[in-house]
């Protein structure tokens, strides 16, 4: 007679947990970063990219705490994975927002600050500009392989930061905060060529027109300073690589930085 194949309510609560806890905070970090927080792309794509992600993932991780799902430790382990995965999430997207921060600089310089439309993906009104930069950032962030490392930060961090129902350290949204504080750095250096351009550009305009009343500022300014705006951005993007991979590379450390400093 071949052997009766079962399995006991603790094996099946022990696979849930082993599964669970994982499958927590990768569909946390997928829901804040970059890509896959996207409103183009449906909830059920990241569940199910979560739902695959845990199982390959949840196999290589060592025993999980001997505490109930059903229970107060169970909810608080649960709500450490999310607070868990939503700071690695948002430490990544700091550098896109770094990027829409540059086009927002390099719209108010173009004369471009009414150009703006409603951004299902920020919930607010987002600058042309600062649309398109970010698009371009996704684009070049997916052909240098930036999801694949960020999904690799994220195995690792089951390493830096194991599950337990030990608390978070403060010293990691110190550190989450301090990496927001960067945006309007980065945002501006990103923007600072053609910012410079069209201020020099804006500046010889006001001189020729003390030197001469007679020249209307406002009736060739606008045109000239959208002209050679978009003339500095087509020369700008095919560089745009050499200026994002370092703040791709940032964000990844920034990643390792905040799951370390989270550790208790």
């Amino acid at each position: 007679m071949p052997p009766v194949f079962s399995v006991t309510s603790d094996q099946l609560m022990g696979w849930l947990v082993a599964f669970l806890w994982p499958f927590v905070r990768i569909l946390a970090l997928l829901s804040t970063a970059p890509i896959t927080s996207e409103s183009t792309v449906p909830r059920q794509v990241r569940v199910a990219l979560a739902v695959l992600l845990a199982v390959v993932i949840s196999p290589t991780l060592g025993p999980m705490p001997d505490v109930p799902v059903v229970s107060a430790g169970g909810v608080w382990i649960i709500l450490k994975q999310v607070l868990a995965g939503v700071a690695m999430g948002f430490a990544m997207r700091l550098v896109f927002a770094a990027v829409l921060a540059a086009g927002e600089y390099i719209s108010l310089q173009m004369g471009l600050s009414f150009a703006a439309f409603f951004d299902p993906s920020s919930g607010g009104q987002t600058m042309v500009v600062g649309r398109l930069l970010n698009m371009l950032a996704m684009l070049l962030f997916l052909a240098v392989d930036g999801h694949l490392l960020m999904l690799a930060a994220l195995a690792d961090s089951f390493q830096a930061l194991p599950i337990s129902d030990a608390p978070l350290a403060s010293q990691g949204w110190l550190a989450l905060a301090l990496q927001g504080s960067h945006i309007f750095t980065s945002g501006l250096m990103l923007a600072l060529p053609l910012v410079t351009a069209l201020l020099t550009l804006n500046l010889a305009m006001g001189i020729l027109n003390r030197a001469s009343p007679q020249f209307s500022i406002f009736a060739v300014g606008f045109p000239l300073t959208l002209l050679a705006g978009i003339a500095l951005m087509a020369l700008q993007v095919p560089h745009l690589l050499q200026m994002l991979e370092p703040r791709f590379t940032a964000g990844l450390e920034a990643m390792a930085g905040v799951v370390q400093a989270l550790r208790p």
